[in-house]
């Protein structure tokens, strides 16, 4: 599907998702059982511009997106760009006058909202309130965080009382990071002691279970652009490498969907 980014600003609502730490491998492997996330289409291989979160949601609201992992030009079209930079641009992408996409969706008349969920969200030292500060609204509970075996449900709930309460007229730009597939995840395996490949897997089936009701909500106020992905992946040993902030395929390689509601 060939998404003009020109039609999409303005006349739909935008849904950001970020699936904090989820493997390429692991999320294809679990598309049969995540129908919310995958009920309409498979996940695409892409490759993170960073390798943890910081950095990568910089690159995200930066308009750089996961790029599609292949050599195939053509199918690298940017959904966002910023404008006068002097490289090329694609008709289909949406070109932004400002630092950031947030702050270029806000000057279309989005209210912007941040749902976070890992450390770089918490808002509870100076590095934590860098993301969060791009949004005109910004929100954090403890219950959101990587701790809480029950994070995404509350931050579904949280997302659903904004939604309901908003102006139907008004377009929204609503953004959630996901924090409960990154580590520590073992407590979605019973008797699981540490973290692993299929704790993961795990994880994510929780996630999806919870993100259906998200995704009806705005599915209910109207028509809503979609961009699912995962920041980076996480290595569980492979060659001897554990975590990320490093570079490995595992953490380098991740899913990545865009589709409309």
């Amino acid at each position: 599907m060939t998404i003009n980014m020109n039609d999409i600003v303005g006349t739909h609502d935008i849904l950001f998702v970020t699936l904090d730490t989820l493997r390429y491998d692991v999320a294809k492997l679990e598309e049969e059982n995540c129908p919310n996330l995958c009920g309409t289409g498979g996940w695409e291989k892409r490759h993170t511009p960073g390798s943890f979160t910081y950095a990568a949601h910089h690159a995200f609201f930066g308009g750089f997106l996961p790029t599609p992992a292949n050599t195939d030009k053509a199918s690298h079209v940017r959904l966002f760009h910023s404008k006068n930079t002097g490289l090329p641009t694609n008709p289909n992408t949406w070109l932004f006058d400002t630092p950031d996409i947030v702050s270029g969706l806000a000057g279309e008349g989005y209210r912007t909202i941040c749902i976070g969920g890992v450390i770089f969200f918490t808002k509870k030292v100076a590095l934590a309130k860098v993301l969060p500060s791009y949004f005109q609204e910004s929100y954090w509970r403890q219950t959101f965080g990587v701790t809480n075996p029950r994070s995404t449900e509350h931050q579904v709930n949280h997302a659903l009382k904004l939604i309901g309460s908003a102006d139907p007229g008004q377009r929204l730009f609503l953004f959630m990071n996901v924090s409960a597939i990154h580590g520590p995840n073992h407590y979605f395996v019973p008797g699981a002691k540490r973290d692993s490949f299929d704790t993961q897997r795990a994880a994510l089936r929780y996630v999806d279970g919870q993100l259906g009701r998200l995704f009806e909500a705005m599915r209910a106020r109207g028509k809503t652009f979609c961009i699912v992905c995962s920041d980076h992946g996480t290595a569980y040993g492979e060659d001897g490498y554990q975590g990320h902030r490093l570079a490995h395929e595992v953490v380098w390689n991740v899913p990545y969907r865009e589709f409309i509601l």
